[in-house]
């Protein structure tokens, strides 16, 4: 009889430690960015500044953008329409994510000035090639809905970077003596 009960509670324990592991694995897997390959959810967290990981989010982004006028200039015979639109919301998420970090930094005090500078001409640049699709891209209709989504999200992140320029601690100033 005890060997039955304490089989019984030795499962029961088991069971309970798998079911409090089971929301934790949920939460790791939600935090991963769908759009990021794991070699560059690597390189976002061995990133030692939060400048650096805005740096890596536009270059992210960038890469996003070329990729997606790559596939209109030379379309793919199979999933065409679900890789434009894959990649203009991978596109907008790097850009989301480096302006909250550039927020993030803000709050931290940390000197992003480097990541608002380079985020504000690059949005920039960004919103050129955007508009340039939305006033007359090929196949338009196919991913509009997205494209509207992404140059909304850049000019809300050219915003956050001139604001950001304005409020981040100017660079320390050198005194001769």
């Amino acid at each position: 009889m005890k060997r039955k009960f304490l089989t019984a509670a030795l499962i029961l324990f088991a069971m309970m430690g798998a079911c409090s592991v089971m929301p934790k694995l949920a939460v790791a897997q939600r935090a991963d960015k769908d759009y990021l390959s794991s070699v560059e959810a690597g390189k976002i967290r061995d990133a030692e500044t939060t400048n650096d990981r805005i740096k890596l989010f536009l270059s992210f982004a960038e890469d996003r953008l070329t990729k997606f006028q790559y596939e209109l200039e030379h379309p793919s015979s199979n999933k065409h329409t679900e890789m434009l639109n894959y990649l203009m919301n991978s596109y907008i998420g790097c850009v989301d994510d480096a302006a909250d970090l550039i927020q993030l930094g803000l709050e931290k005090q940390d000197n992003i000035r480097q990541g608002t500078d380079l985020m504000a001409a690059k949005c920039k640049n960004f919103l050129e090639i955007l508009k340039k699709y939305s006033a007359s891209g090929p196949e338009l209709e196919v991913y509009k809905d997205n494209l509207d989504d992404a140059v909304e999200g850049t000019e809300d992140a050219l915003r956050e970077a001139e604001k950001a320029k304005q409020k981040a601690a100017p660079p320390p100033i050198r005194r001769k003596n």
